[in-house]
């Protein structure tokens, strides 16, 4: 399994230009799409899943071309949105059974089956009855996750999955993926928060105003930065006068 993006563009009717020749080769496990707010991550997202085209290039999912076979790759795919909603008046289960109905799971019993295993696999069976709307921002987003999960897709996408999460349910949430990217599929995991990619992620691509800048290990990435980057313990008048020559970072006071 295998994703391939040749001279990828990306230009709105308006001139603006998201996307300027992207070229990646993503393998199976997990890939960390790492950029800022803005930088064109949602918008590569996007074209992957088939729900936006790109203005010109190519791209290839295990041979299949999205320009020539969108229906075969929308098959393969799993896609958690950063804005996922859910309908207010559905269970968690009805919601996820809802989901496998559009997804082409028609007999019920088999349909029921695969949604209790997606909830164990996320850890909500304890809540299927719950309504999804009253669910917690940390078990939406492991809904959300189940029901990218419907049908064993082999390219699973999620769009910033851990923004606005504490610490223990981003934790709980990079597991599960990392436990998915062993089976044999591709997780494109698109974030502008470091950790989740330092922490789970085998390659990375550094997008910003939406070109790559940078395409391999998160290691290497961050060892490009050694000799380039300081941390120091210096007084109020020295941090006036290094802001002045050098961009900081961060600052604690003490």
């Amino acid at each position: 399994m295998e994703l391939t993006i040749n001279h990828l563009y990306k230009i709105y009717d308006n001139g603006h230009q998201a996307l300027r020749d992207i070229n990646l080769t993503i393998g199976e496990g997990m890939f960390g799409l790492l950029g800022p707010n803005g930088a064109g991550k949602s918008t590569l997202m996007r074209i992957l899943v088939t729900l936006q085209a790109a203005s010109s290039g190519e791209v290839m999912v295990d041979g299949y071309s999205l320009s020539k076979h969108r229906k075969e790759i929308r098959q393969m795919i799993g896609y958690l949105p950063q804005d996922f909603r859910f309908f207010p008046k559905l269970k968690s289960w009805e919601f996820l059974d809802y989901a496998a109905s559009l997804a082409g799971l028609k007999n019920k019993k088999e349909r029921r089956a695969e949604v209790d295993r997606l909830l164990h696999q996320v850890g909500l069976i304890h809540v299927r009855d719950r309504f999804a709307n009253k669910l917690s921002g940390g078990m939406k987003r492991r809904l959300g996750i189940a029901q990218a999960l419907i049908g064993n897709p082999r390219l699973i996408i999620v769009d910033e999955p851990t923004t606005g999460l504490d610490p223990e349910e981003r934790i709980r949430f990079r597991n599960i993926l990392s436990h998915l990217s062993n089976n044999g599929v591709i997780i494109i995991l698109s974030t502008h928060i470091v950790a989740d990619i330092s922490s789970t992620c085998r390659s990375m691509a550094l997008l910003d105003e939406g070109e790559v800048h940078y395409q391999g290990s998160p290691d290497e990435f961050v060892n490009r930065a050694k000799g380039m980057v300081w941390h120091a313990d210096v007084g109020f008048d020295e941090l006036k006068t290094i802001k002045e020559k050098y961009p900081v970072i961060t600052t604690i006071l003490r």
